[in-house]
């Protein structure tokens, strides 16, 4: 069955252990009984691990230890082109202070910010949370399902699969009362995930499947995310929309780069 169909087993996994981690928390923070017992937090480890959890478990099952060794090895690949390492750190600031700026000049309701004495301490806490978690995150979504779903469709039909499913798989957080992403319009959220995920896609395609590259996309949008606050949700959606859209005119739906799209074997 796995063999058949990994990409299934796949999202049972990581959708059922992240969820393991996060339904506590949701029914804890609603004072539902044990779940407010802080010892459910030590579940949290769970989340940031269940995509790369998920893709090592089922590529055991269905291709023993050479395939587990080729699951991991992208994410070791660090030496790439340094316009590429500017794309993945410069790229994210970019396009936040573009968000920002939009933002600022329409009068547009931006995403509640933290307190500016919780700044540095913001800050580095989602610099360390990012960088313990997105790399596991994008051995699963990109490193073993993007492939898989690029064998399938094209590169952009596969983006769009991935990032619903990518979107659906954070939907505790809506209903976690105190989390910020519980504040968020989930609509507009998905929306930018959405365009958000073109990006991702023509990052990995573009670098041949580079991970390294790619979780470094992923931290350096999360920690500048913090440093760059008050963004409203409309222009992320509007800048992360704009720039999938250049994209795609200028390398067209298929490939969405300028390299052949990455298939699985």
């Amino acid at each position: 069955m796995l063999k058949r169909h990994p990409l299934l087993g796949f999202y049972l996994l990581a959708f059922g252990l992240a969820w393991l981690g996060w339904l506590p928390q949701v029914l804890g923070a609603s004072g539902i009984a044990p779940f407010d017992q802080p010892y459910w937090q030590g579940l949290l480890i769970l989340p940031g691990l269940a995509p790369a959890l998920a893709a090592l478990l089922i590529t055991g099952a269905t291709a023993g230890g050479s395939g587990v060794r080729r699951l991991f090895q992208p994410l070791l690949r660090w030496r790439v082109g340094w316009p590429w390492y500017g794309a993945a750190v410069a790229g994210p600031l970019g396009l936040l202070l573009v968000a920002k700026g939009i933002t600022t000049g329409l009068g547009l309701p931006g995403i509640p910010a933290g307190s500016p004495q919780a700044g540095a301490s913001l800050i580095a806490t989602a610099f360390i949370a990012s960088l313990l978690a997105n790399p596991w995150e994008e051995v699963g979504w990109r490193g073993f399902a993007l492939p898989r779903w690029q064998k399938r469709y094209s590169a952009l039909t596969a983006s769009l699969i991935l990032g619903s499913l990518w979107g659906l798989w954070h939907l505790p957080l809506f209903f976690w009362v105190g989390n910020p992403m519980a504040t968020y319009p989930f609509g507009l959220w998905f929306l930018s995930l959405l365009a958000l995920t073109v990006l991702y896609t023509w990052l990995y395609n573009a670098t041949a499947g580079n991970l390294f590259v790619v979780a470094l996309f992923h931290v350096s949008l999360n920690t500048f995310g913090a440093v760059v606050q008050g963004m409203s949700l409309l222009s992320l959606v509007m800048v992360y929309g704009l720039a999938a859209l250049i994209l795609l005119i200028r390398f067209g739906p298929t490939h969405l780069s300028p390299r052949p799209r990455i298939q699985a074997d």
